[in-house]
């Protein structure tokens, strides 16, 4: 008897698929995605791991105002929800730069909130914590009862940068330590340090040098959104499957290969597990908080994310992983408009999770 054929999904079966034709995507999703004609393969990257800093630079000053005017477009018709106040705090970092921190919660509270700390993306190189999508996320957040904390760290590139790592770590865990210690004065109960994508990067990052620093007890959990952890897309590995499968599909490789470049400089930091989680050992994440993964079914990140939530369990730590499946890279907390169901289960599951630990 013949074996059967194997069906293998996205551009492993079909290297002609795209997003917009792979049978596994949310067709809500692609069609905003087809209105703006990000539902194919696009132009060849211009900014790869082969380009120039000056190059990539550009690349950044150039991209930034798009990215920033489609997530703006995204959010644009959303009403702020009732009950939730806002305001800024500037702080000294440890490099001695200031730091403005976001802090949205609740008009009224019986009593301390859980805390989550949010740290954007952007790969840690362009966008800004001011921007509606964030904003509208803390504000999500805080409807549901939590206190929510956006840190406007330094980037890589863009309008926030030139500062490549480790100035946008140092930043978030300037934030953090000063959250932790006004606890009291902020309402806060718990806190759990989250974000996507490059902020997913920098939550586990953030994590990982709390605890070589020793303030690690000043996190009660971790939850991470379709993390940028392994820094291998210019040469994706064969154990990093979705980096080929879902290629193109909203991210492309070799364009996530030039702002790693930005990121690290490409340099010795490439296998630095605060640059790059992906590549901690053992050691590194043994005697973690509780941590959940959450992934994109048609993200070119997934399975390092889903790689990295191995490693967690296999070092004895409590974690979780969720995917959700027809998204494309952070799909979930992109199309609130389209998909509202799916992005309000996302702030659900993060405020249970918070709630929890």
């Amino acid at each position: 008897m013949a074996a059967a054929e194997v069906h293998r999904p996205g551009r492993l079966g079909d290297p002609d698929m795209t997003l917009g034709t792979d049978p596994r995507a949310d067709p809500r999703m692609v069609a905003v995605l087809a209105a703006m004609g990000l539902d194919g393969h696009g132009e060849p990257a211009t900014a790869t791991a082969d380009s120039s800093m000056e190059e990539l630079y550009a690349w950044v000053d150039e991209a930034e105002p798009g990215f920033e005017m489609l997530f703006d477009a995204l959010f644009a018709d959303l009403t702020p929800p009732d009950g939730v106040v806002a305001s800024t705090e500037v702080i000294s970092g440890v490099d001695d730069n200031d730091i403005t921190l976001f802090i949205h919660r609740p008009a009224k509270a019986d009593g301390p909130m859980p805390c989550v700390y949010h740290i954007h993306g952007g790969g840690m190189v362009l966008l800004s914590a001011a921007g509606m999508s964030f904003v509208a996320w803390r504000n999500e957040l805080a409807s549901r009862g939590l206190v929510a904390v956006g840190v406007e760290f330094r980037n890589g590139g863009g309008k926030l940068g030139k500062h490549p790592f480790p100035a946008g770590l140092n930043d978030c865990a300037s934030g953090l330590q000063w959250v932790a210690a006004n606890k009291d004065a902020l309402g806060v109960s718990t806190i759990t340090v989250s974000g996507e994508s490059g902020g997913g990067n920098l939550s586990l990052a953030t994590t990982l040098k709390a605890k070589r620093e020793g303030y690690l007890d000043i996190i009660d959990g971790v939850f991470a959104q379709c993390p940028y952890i392994s820094g291998a897309y210019a040469d994706p590995p064969a154990d990093l499957p979705s980096l080929t499968e879902n290629n193109q599909y909203f991210l492309d490789c070799e364009n996530m290969g030039g702002i790693a470049k930005a990121y690290d400089l490409g340099g010795p930091d490439r296998t630095n597990p605060l640059a790059w989680p992906l590549h901690a050992t053992a050691d590194d994440l043994a005697g973690l908080p509780p941590h959940v993964i959450s992934v994109n079914e048609l993200d070119p990140l997934r399975d390092e994310g889903l790689a990295y939530y191995h490693k967690l369990l296999a070092a004895g730590n409590s974690a979780q992983a969720r995917t959700i499946n027809g998204t494309c890279h952070a799909g979930d907390v992109i199309f609130r408009t389209a998909m509202p169901e799916v992005y309000g289960a996302t702030a659900a599951a993060l405020r249970d999770f918070a709630c929890s630990v």
